[in-house]
């Protein structure tokens, strides 16, 4: 990140949460992922599918396999619910103003 001289941290998915949001505030950068659970660790913001839903619908899915469907012949499903998860604690410990119309979207707002 120093190398880089990287101005934000856009942590991916196969990273551990922890230690990519405790290196973003080592080095005073904002930070964000699609990890639905990046903003409660410390992260500034985490915008991802809801899993809770994914679950519900993988269910479903099982269900029918398990009811005799075949699963090449059930469609392909994409997530259609998101969550944003906004850390304004972290937000503020790094100097960032949060725009008032992102905070109204926020699914959670962590204080």
């Amino acid at each position: 990140m120093l190398k880089a001289r990287a101005s934000v941290v856009v942590a991916q998915p196969l990273l551990a949460t922890e230690r990519a949001v405790d290196l973003a505030m080592k080095h005073h950068l904002p930070s964000f992922s699609v990890i639905g659970s990046f903003a409660r660790v410390g992260g500034v913001l985490s915008y991802s599918p809801d899993t809770g839903n994914m679950y519900r619908l993988a269910a479903v899915y099982v269900d029918k396999i398990l009811k005799g469907a075949k699963p090449a012949d059930l469609p392909v499903q994409q997530p259609t619910q998101f969550e944003l998860v906004i850390n304004r604690k972290t937000a503020k410990a790094l100097g960032l103003t949060i725009p008032p119309s992102l905070l109204q979207r926020a699914d959670e707002m962590i204080e």
